[in-house]
């Protein structure tokens, strides 16, 4: 078993080790981030959000509950909306004696969801990874961020929170971390098969050989060309679309097709991004939405598995479990 925080410890230190910027990087950005913090006025300080002196996802972060008990047993959903939470309390109705303990959302809820543009800063060196200058990935995607902070300030935020805490029924969300295991998985796989990647349809075969995408598919919601064919040679291949906070700016694609990328796996992808993709030249291949996020969750949730929790997936999560032999999936 562990505990709530626990759980939020290691979700926090396994997407710095799976971060594509390196953990030695991240951890400098914490350093510098602490160094601000001291140096500021206590009034700043008590605006301040004390949780990023030593977590850099803002879209991760306990909501409700003893951080101190032990997790038995945890309901988890791409998405968590009252709906879920109402879901988990019944199902504990209907099972006393082995209830739902904590319920872990991966898109971020509340202030998590308020925060954010805050992770999309790792676009930025994502970007100048692969050949983007770290100047002109900066600006652009600058102005994406202040997009997205005005869009989301609308919403009511924290409407699930609330129902969790009205039920007394311990809440987090796992965001970045998880996306940043999507995104590692995928480049040390792509590094390993680099030869073999010679058109898009052998990315596509790749994507479809992941057990996740291969349910995906059974519902018609697994890997698909938005732009370019099966025929198109791959040339350099880029996950610069599937961890970051959310969608990046679509002037990025110019920079892109200059810096040698020829094809982008992305989690999802809008009309106009696509649009702007086969303006330059660039395949896109959208490896699906709750298909990625799974793959995230469940390379995560195997450590959780490893301590005896119970995983009861919900919402769009096709749980997969690696750490048994061969592997098993629910949806």
């Amino acid at each position: 078993m562990m505990t709530i925080k626990q759980i939020y410890n290691l979700a926090v230190s396994e997407g710095i080790k799976h971060d594509l910027r390196g953990s030695s990087r991240v951890r400098e950005i914490l350093k510098r981030i602490n160094t601000k913090y001291e140096k500021f006025s206590d009034e700043q300080k008590e605006e301040f959000d004390e949780e990023r002196l030593d977590n850099p996802y803002s879209d991760t972060r306990i909501f409700h509950g003893d951080f101190a008990a032990k997790i038995k047993k945890v309901l988890v959903g791409v998405d968590i909306d009252t709906g879920e939470v109402v879901l988990a309390n019944e199902l504990n109705r209907q099972d006393r004696s082995n209830p739902i303990d904590l319920i872990i959302a991966h898109h971020p809820l509340a202030s998590g969801f308020a925060g954010l543009h805050e992770v999309m800063d790792l676009q930025v060196e994502l970007l100048a990874h692969y050949g983007v200058p770290i100047n002109i990935a900066e600006k652009i995607t600058k102005k994406r961020i202040s997009e997205v902070e005005r869009g989301i300030s609308p919403f009511n935020h924290g409407q699930s929170v609330d129902a969790a805490k009205l039920l007394d029924i311990p809440i987090m969300c796992i965001h970045t971390p998880t996306d940043n295991h999507v995104a590692n998985y995928l480049y040390k796989e792509i590094k390993k098969r680099e030869k073999d990647l010679v058109y898009v349809e052998d990315v596509i075969k790749f994507l479809k050989s992941i057990p996740e995408y291969q349910q995906a598919l059974k519902h018609k919601a697994g890997p698909i060309i938005f732009s370019g064919s099966n025929e198109n040679f791959a040339g350099k291949i880029a996950v610069t679309e599937v961890t970051g906070g959310t969608d990046g700016a679509k002037e990025i694609y110019e920079r892109l097709a200059h810096a040698g990328v020829g094809t982008i796996i992305s989690m999802h992808q809008k009309e106009e991004w696509k649009e702007e993709a086969e303006k330059h030249h660039i395949n896109v291949v959208v490896a699906g939405h709750m298909a990625s996020d799974s793959l995230g969750l469940n390379l995560f949730l195997d450590n959780l598995e490893k301590k005896g929790i119970e995983i009861v997936p919900c919402s769009g999560f096709i749980r997969v479990s690696r750490a048994k032999r061969g592997g098993r999936s629910r949806r």
